[in-house]
């Protein structure tokens, strides 16, 4: 029997508003969309929270043995300034501040964004489409919603049209919201005459004059809406139903909303079987923003480099914390709420060393209670993970274990009554977690590491220098190809010195 079918799995579920039992389309599979950043700044703390609780998820199910698929967009094109339909795009606006290309300013965040979730050991997803890569599947999707009659064009844009939408199907069933209150609630904005209607919303732009991002349609020169890009490479790469679509709080309404109209409307079925949306940062309590002057960068979170902090954390500890509060509560950020987490950290740290000292299970008389009480904990910890994605609940149950694992130490005979069956899964799984589940590294072992290496790499460079010295340069050139071929770069500086990067 595999880990899903042992522990299956509930998910919230924001569409339905309820907690449901999860069952993919296809049996033992998982197709799973998450809405990426728009690469025009630098990556913020809420996104590296949203992207870690995604992670985690991904993490989980394939431990469970589910083979998945996990799509994360990048919006490179289309996402305007306020959200809105008009305006500057974000991408273009920053461009035109930095005197770049816009693709260069997208090549630069890019790398930035994959650089912070590379630090915060975030596996990278399974597909990362970009929405300039898809510009001809998005003039299709139009297109069908167009003949579908859920959208019209004018001037050069088309928009989709709520109120139609809406006689067949439901505008608002994810948010819970009602058009008309939505109405009221609307904001007159320049160009909204282009509209029939106040709430529809744009699926393709007419690029005016000096708009850097552009490309033909059949309506003309211009760009797509936001919305429409996930629609569309979520229904490329999963299909046009598939199940599980995520992402931060604030893309509930109008984001995710717009893109279940567009679906519908395109393709007559909804995306997603179950919607899920991560919750957002507070510091000490208010609501993280530069306007607030609370907004700190995850560079300045690992370096202290900021007023709110009293020193800097490192990325396993920030990661930790993010992991001790379920993935939709509200996430506090304050000095003694980390400090808190770098002790659990490296409580658990600890006692993954303490195992590798540990004397063999199960050598005196095997206790069954206190065996099957050992294994309770980690059986809970699945349990925990399974109930949407618990990771504060679950890390509970590990600590548990690290109190087991330190009686064990102090008292080997303790440790010779659990059966060693019993021990080894428990082991096996409690390793599995924290560092397959829940993500984390050693970062102790990886400092030891990296001085090893050190260490190793002036023995070979001084060889290196020798070999030069001698003539050597047969020799000399092997020590620095063999080094390139394992993916170390050494480089000659001035004065015969010499460095090492890392590939």
């Amino acid at each position: 029997m595999s880990l899903y079918e042992q522990y299956p799995v509930s998910i919230y579920n924001s569409l339905n508003k309820q907690k449901e039992v999860f069952k993919p389309i296809h049996e033992g599979r998982v197709g799973m969309y998450v809405c990426g950043p728009t690469v025009y700044s630098d990556v913020h703390l809420g996104n590296v929270r949203t992207f870690v609780s995604f992670d985690i998820m991904f993490r989980y199910l394939l431990y469970l043995g589910y083979k998945v698929r996990y799509v994360r967009n990048i919006t490179d094109v289309g996402h305007l300034v306020g959200d809105a339909d008009e305006g500057e795009d974000k991408i273009a606006k920053k461009a035109r501040l930095e005197e770049l290309e816009p693709m260069e300013i997208v090549q630069k965040y890019t790398n930035g964004f994959h650089d912070v979730m590379r630090l915060f050991n975030a596996l990278p997803p399974s597909i990362e489409p970009t929405a300039t890569g898809h510009i001809v599947e998005q003039i299709e999707f139009i297109k069908q919603i167009i003949a579908n009659g859920y959208a019209y064009e004018k001037d050069g844009s088309v928009y989709f049209d709520v109120r139609k939408y809406n006689k067949d199907h439901q505008y608002g069933e994810l948010s819970g919201r009602n058009i008309d209150e939505m109405l009221s609630n609307t904001r007159e904005l320049t160009g909204q005459d282009q509209k029939n209607d106040p709430l529809d919303f744009a699926l393709w732009k007419k690029a005016e004059g000096g708009h850097l991002m552009r490309w033909p349609s059949p309506w003309g020169v211009g760009f797509p809406g936001w919305h429409l890009e996930c629609s569309v490479m979520s229904t490329k790469y999963l299909g046009e139903q598939f199940d599980i679509h995520g992402g931060g709080m604030d893309l509930k309404f109008p984001h995710h909303e717009a893109e279940i109209a567009q679906n519908k409307g395109c393709c007559h079925k909804g995306g997603a079987n179950y919607w899920v949306h991560g919750n957002m940062l507070t510091v000490n309590g208010r609501k993280m923003a530069k306007s607030e002057g609370n907004g700190f960068t995850p560079e300045q979170l690992l370096t202290g480099n900021h007023k709110l902090l009293e020193r800097g954390y490192s990325a396993m500890t920030v990661r930790f914390f993010m992991l001790m509060s379920h993935y939709a509560s509200t996430l506090d950020f304050s000095n003694e709420a980390l400090q808190a987490a770098e002790k659990g950290y490296k409580r658990l740290m600890a006692s993954l060393s303490l195992v590798k000292k540990l004397p063999s299970a199960g050598t005196g008389s095997v206790d069954e209670q206190k065996s099957n009480e050992l294994k309770q904990h980690i059986e809970q910890a699945f349990k925990d993970l399974s109930d949407d994605f618990n990771t504060a609940k679950a890390i509970a149950n590990l600590f548990e274990v690290s109190t087991k694992i330190n009686t064990y130490y102090q008292q080997p005979a303790e440790l010779a009554k659990i059966d060693a069956d019993i021990f080894n899964w428990v082991i096996t799984h409690f390793r599995g977690i924290i560092f397959d589940v829940l993500g984390l590294k050693n970062e102790t072992d990886l400092a030891q590491n990296n001085n090893v290496l050190d260490g190793a790499m002036q023995v070979l460079i001084e060889l290196r220098k020798q070999a030069k010295f001698s003539k050597n340069y047969a020799l000399s050139d092997k020590i620095r190809d063999d080094l390139k071929a394992a993916g170390i770069q050494l480089k000659d500086e001035k004065g015969g010195e010499m460095s090492y990067t890392i590939d």
